[in-house]
């Protein structure tokens, strides 16, 4: 597994991390012991960058990933985030950038881990009744106490990057980004770039969609988050369905798997990206880490790019309530 640096503090992680927010929540059935192997799996194959949150089960992911890092902490770059607040109610989200929460937020996130530092720790979406120099001081004042060692932000605009950067080093931004969510592209890549920023591109595989594995919503278990997921429902789905079939039929005569072309073309859009897709399966995990070897001709890249254009995708990446946590 190769390597790659994000930002300019000295933060460097495998190409490849593993999104382990399905194991707890949102995709279906859990299974513990087999999300604890392929984290294992993982690590035993090179992946060091794992991705968790406070908000994921709620809480339990946390844990989860601390039980499966345990003995094996010095192999792992370990990244949580604070401010997505949940409560009782399912389907509530607030967020909070409050000083006082951040704290509070970090030393929960340290206890669930089981660890006496957090290796990345992001602000998950940006609290606008929050000065973000403010909330950026606090974690400042972590990386200071030995409580974390470097910064990120999530989802934030190209505005709150550069006042957010001017506090204290930011070293990633993280975004969903893939072959049909390219929005970073406008203005938050190139801010990151100029300022020397990694970005980390979670949902790399548009949630399953990409794999070309997905035959209908109907396949979704009750729980399943793609259910409330407009790219997910009806005429979108059939929509996109078709532009991903063109990208598989890419992919089959490459002799690789659409997912796997899927994650090579991220790859392939600069050393400083790194994807972190997701899953809780070791045969999954194993086609994924494959995809580092997988080279992109510049035919090949013009054919994606006509069978699967920029801003082609049909529906928003998330329900209206939650668009409006984006790009902040």
């Amino acid at each position: 597994m190769k390597t790659r640096k994000l930002g300019t503090q000295g933060l460097t992680v495998s190409a490849e991390g593993l999104g382990c927010m399905g194991m707890s929540e949102f995709y279906g059935l859990r299974n513990e012991a087999e999300s604890i192997v392929t984290i294992h799996c993982a690590l035993d194959l090179g992946v060091n960058f794992l991705d968790t949150a406070d908000m994921y089960g709620p809480f339990t992911n946390e844990e989860l990933v601390g039980k499966a890092i345990k003995g094996r902490r010095n192999q792992v770059v370990l990244a949580t985030k604070f401010g997505l607040v949940r409560t009782g109610d399912p389907a509530y989200r607030g967020i909070s950038g409050r000083p006082e929460y951040v704290r509070s937020a970090c030393d929960a996130s340290l206890k669930r881990l089981g660890v006496d530092h957090i290796d990345l720790y992001y602000q998950h979406r940006v609290d606008v009744q929050v000065p973000i120099e403010e909330t950026v001081g606090a974690m400042s004042d972590l990386v200071a106490a030995g409580k974390i060692r470097f910064i990120g932000l999530s989802e934030a605009g190209s505005t709150t990057v550069r006042r957010a950067h001017a506090v204290h080093p930011v070293s990633v931004l993280q975004s969903e980004y893939s072959l049909w969510t390219r929005d970073p592209e406008d203005e938050v890549l190139p801010t990151l770039r100029e300022l020397g920023i990694g970005l980390v591109a979670y949902s790399p595989l548009g949630r399953g969609f990409l794999t070309g594995q997905l035959k209908s919503p109907d396949d979704f278990a009750a729980d399943d988050y793609r259910r409330s997921s407009p790219r997910f429902q009806g005429e979108n789905f059939a929509k996109n369905l078709e532009l991903v079939k063109q990208v598989k039929a890419i992919a089959m005569r490459k002799g690789i798997t659409a997912g796997q072309l899927a994650l090579a073309w991220v790859l392939a859009q600069g050393d400083d990206i790194v994807p972190i897709p997701g899953t809780k399966r070791r045969k999954y995990l194993e086609e994924n880490i494959a995809a580092g070897a997988v080279v992109i001709s510049d035919v090949e890249m013009a054919e994606i790019a006509e069978a699967l254009p920029r801003g082609a995708a049909a529906g928003e990446r998330y329900p209206a309530a939650m668009m409006a946590f984006l790009n902040r």
